[in-house]
């Protein structure tokens, strides 16, 4: 990876659903949570003090649905995890950004109420725009469905992606490792966390 990639001056974090319902510990996915937790949590928690200190923007990415799921997808298996007894309503804990990740000051939150992405239903294209990002580096879960599609909608609207391989799960882990290998590749360059913290503090 060439530290120009990632220059700060164009380069923005995107966390991905760091919220206690996703990756807490009363997640509803239970394996997502503890395959995240095993490498992903910890590295991701190196990295962002890194990339604020370099003047990286950190974007967090969030999902909520109201008590009553009015206004959000009901049209897949994976919506029905938000109402089989998972609080993810806006201000809960599970709709909240887990501690050891912020949101500092610099950083910027956003939630979304449906959609699969964090582009979808959000103002993140626009705000990555108006910050002058050209290079999105993402991280967080879930590499089964969210990540792959935040990589092919960055992509698509124009922008450059890297993922620190590390730094994100899916389960089971072979399977996000064959994701990343496989299809994200193609997309975008893979790094790893110590890669792009060298890169920063360079």
């Amino acid at each position: 990876m060439k530290a120009e990639l990632v220059d700060p001056g164009h380069t923005v974090i995107v966390t991905q659903e760091l919220q206690g319902a996703v990756v807490g510990p009363d997640a509803g996915l239970a394996a997502l949570a503890r395959e995240a937790e095993r490498e992903a949590l910890p590295n991701i928690a190196r990295l962002l003090p890194v990339a604020r200190a370099a003047g990286v923007t950190v974007v967090h990415c969030l999902v909520q649905r109201r008590p009553d799921g009015l206004g959000s997808n009901h049209n897949a298996k994976l919506f029905a995890i938000g109402a089989s007894g998972v609080d993810i309503a806006p201000g809960s804990p599970g709709a909240t950004l887990l501690p050891q990740f912020g949101p500092e000051p610099t950083d910027l939150v956003l939630s979304r109420s449906h959609g699969l992405g964090p582009m979808g239903g959000t103002d993140l294209d626009a705000i990555l725009r108006n910050l002058g990002a050209t290079t999105v580096v993402g991280v967080g879960v879930s590499l089964n469905v969210a990540i792959p599609n935040l990589v092919m909608d960055a992509v698509n609207a124009g922008y450059r992606v890297v993922l620190p391989r590390d730094a994100l799960a899916g389960v089971p882990a072979e399977y996000g490792t064959a994701i990343i290998d496989n299809t994200l590749a193609l997309l975008a360059t893979i790094t790893t966390t110590d890669e792009l913290i060298a890169a920063w503090e360079a």
